[in-house]
């Protein structure tokens, strides 16, 4: 018997280093240049502008040859002469290229990892059954989930209640938790960060985002077989702890994804089209055009469950939840029990779900533990028909594009003009709402050319970023709403009110307030401060604070914004500005805005009206 089993030994290793003649250099030459191989060593098509012809990876550990990085054809032929040899620990490192050759070369698959200790364990406990991409949906609170965030989940079967046994696929940044978020934004524009994958159950996932940051959650599930998957898997693992650069706009978290799932399926047009940004909902749209998307399904917040539930009951009924909340004894009052069962049941779940998501982000006490349990068993005794789900909005991937182009006319002050401008990114809160957060607005690189008939062409305005997070106020949630706005626009040089004399400020300002919903109305007030720095003009530095009060109507076929903006500067001068801008979607991806405003600013005032044409794409 142990002869036999040596026999077989050596017949093995045998068959991994000698079952062919060694490939011929047209050989190497042919496959590198294959889809596989090229998704295998992550090598740039063009889609960036950094290392074009070259791999993605930053990590000397990734590669067997000196030139790897650059050269896919060398590290071809280190990785053949590396993994021909049986034993060998290259074998356990890189199981996808093991796999690429043994299926050009017809070496054993399974039998040559069994002298592997930690890789045959791992792939074992990978569910493969199917592969979801999960959206967890734009987070204004956080820089890196600001457009929102991408991952994959890894199902051990196509079952939605199979979840709680996926495994999540992230690739996110290494930072400092603790690190400033301008900071953030300042290093991650530049690549100051590496970016790596991870991998952790789902379940915790769902944690952080739906119930920590109360973000909805779309998946998408894919199409890819047993096979595409063990491709994909086989090559994680190849990713451990390797290094990649990180860069907010475009080598991100949503442009590895579409790397990683190229492994899977090399033929799908995934990378192969120039990029400037990288945003999730254009990996989504990606995905869908390449056919790839087979389903989608919403997972709400808890915040907007609570909300949506909350918004079911009467203020009498709220209060009585709120009390609940507070002291669930309050169940055993004639007010509580004067409802009927089905209404009590309501009460208490909403009671119930409110009390978890205040806590949800401290450490938990035997009080709130006390709590819950006591709700719990109100609403156990309390039988009623299953409650209704919120209702789904319309999927992000359905909304308008990412960029935008416009061409507009006008006249301020008795002076006509034409301007053009482009905006890299991303939506405004008087854009077409559909597949968008209500009230949430981010915007960068947005430039504007104006021909003004009394001064020609001028650099209208550069905004840089301008950020509004205007969340409405719940019951139960009560969110705070601010902006940050920052860039160039021409102001008037002359404190006094000089229409005439316009320059160029480069200017940041900001605040926090609040926001309510009224029906499809959102009503707010900002508290702002405002600091620029004009050229040239008396005083060069100028600092201002006051309210800015505004209301947004919202529906998918038109939008109405109001606003009034009051600053008074420690120069001595003020400035109001009240506007109204209309906005009319006339396809899915253009729209007509219509706006005039009025402006005063010490004894200089003027009124301005412009109509453009918004053109948007991706």
């Amino acid at each position: 018997m142990i002869r036999a089993a040596l026999i077989l030994c050596l017949s093995t290793a045998a068959a991994i280093a000698h079952s062919h003649a060694a490939p011929t250099d047209a050989d190497f030459t042919a496959w590198a240049a294959s889809n596989r191989w090229q998704a295998l060593m992550h090598m740039n098509p063009g889609a960036t502008l950094r290392d074009v012809g070259a791999s993605y990876v930053d990590d000397p550990d990734f590669f067997l040859a000196e030139s790897g990085k650059r050269d896919p054809r060398a590290e071809l032929v280190a990785s053949h002469a590396a993994l021909r040899q049986a034993d060998s620990d290259a074998i356990c490192r890189f199981p996808a290229r093991y796999r690429f050759l043994a299926e050009r070369l017809d070496w054993p698959r399974d039998a040559a990892f069994d002298h592997c200790e930690e890789y045959p364990e791992w792939r074992e406990k990978m569910p493969t059954g199917q592969l979801v991409l999960a959206f967890p949906a734009a987070y204004l609170n956080s820089p890196s989930s600001m457009f929102g965030h991408t991952l994959l989940r890894l199902d051990p079967e196509p079952d939605p209640d199979s979840t709680w046994l996926s495994r999540a696929i992230n690739f996110g940044a290494r930072v400092n938790p603790n690190e400033n978020s301008l900071f953030y934004i300042w290093r991650g524009l530049g690549g100051g960060y590496p970016g790596h994958f991870s991998l952790t159950a789902y379940v915790e996932k769902i944690r952080d985002y739906a119930h920590l940051e109360n973000r909805d959650i779309w998946e998408y599930a894919l199409n890819l077989d047993a096979d595409e998957l063990d491709w994909l898997v086989s090559h994680l693992w190849e990713l451990r702890n390797i290094n990649f650069d990180y860069f907010f706009f475009d080598e991100n978290c949503s442009f590895r994804l579409l790397e990683l799932i190229k492994v899977a399926r090399p033929r799908a047009p995934l990378i192969e089209d120039f990029r400037f940004a990288e945003l999730p909902v254009n990996t989504v749209r990606t995905l869908y055009r390449a056919g790839l998307v087979t389903e989608r399904r919403y997972r709400p917040s808890k915040a907007n469950e609570l909300e949506f539930a909350a918004a079911n009951l009467s203020d009498p009924e709220l209060a009585l939840a709120r009390q609940l909340v507070d002291d669930p004894a309050a169940a055993e009052t004639p007010a509580f029990q004067s409802h009927s069962p089905d209404r009590r049941h309501r009460i208490a779940r909403v009671a119930y779900q409110a009390l978890r998501l205040e806590s949800r982000d401290q450490a938990r006490t035997d009080d709130v533990a006390r709590h819950s349990l006591a709700l719990l068993r109100v609403v156990q005794r309390n039988p009623a028909p299953p409650a209704p789900e919120p209702p789904e909005p319309a999927a992000p991937e359905t909304g308008h594009g990412t960029e935008m182009a416009r061409f507009g006319l006008g006249s301020r002050g008795g002076s006509s003009f034409v301007e053009a401008g482009y905006r890299l990114t991303y939506h405004d809160v008087l854009d077409p709402v559909t597949g968008f957060l209500r009230g949430a607005g981010i915007e960068g690189m947005d430039i504007n050319l104006r021909l003004d008939e009394a001064e020609g062409l001028v650099l209208e305005s550069l905004d840089l970023v301008n950020i509004r997070s205007l969340a409405p106020r719940g019951a139960f949630v009560k969110p705070t709403s601010w902006f940050v706005h920052g860039g160039l626009e021409r102001v008037r040089a002359d404190a006094d009110g000089d229409t005439d004399d316009r320059r160029q400020a480069l200017f940041l300002q900001g605040g926090p307030g609040a926001t309510w919903q009224l029906g499809n109305w959102l009503v707010y007030g900002l508290a702002t401060a405002r600091a620029e720095q004009v050229s040239g003009a008396e005083p060069a530095v100028r600092l201002g604070a006051g309210p800015e009060f505004g209301a947004l109507y919202q529906r998918p076929d038109w939008q109405l914004g109001l606003m009034q903006t009051s600053r008074w500067y420690e120069a001595g001068f003020a400035r109001h500005r009240s506007e109204l801008t209309l906005n009319l979607p006339v396809t899915a991806q253009d729209a007509v805005r219509l706006g005039c405003d009025y402006r005063d600013w010490s004894g200089g005032d003027e009124v301005g009206c412009r109509v453009a044409l918004r053109h948007f794409f991706d």
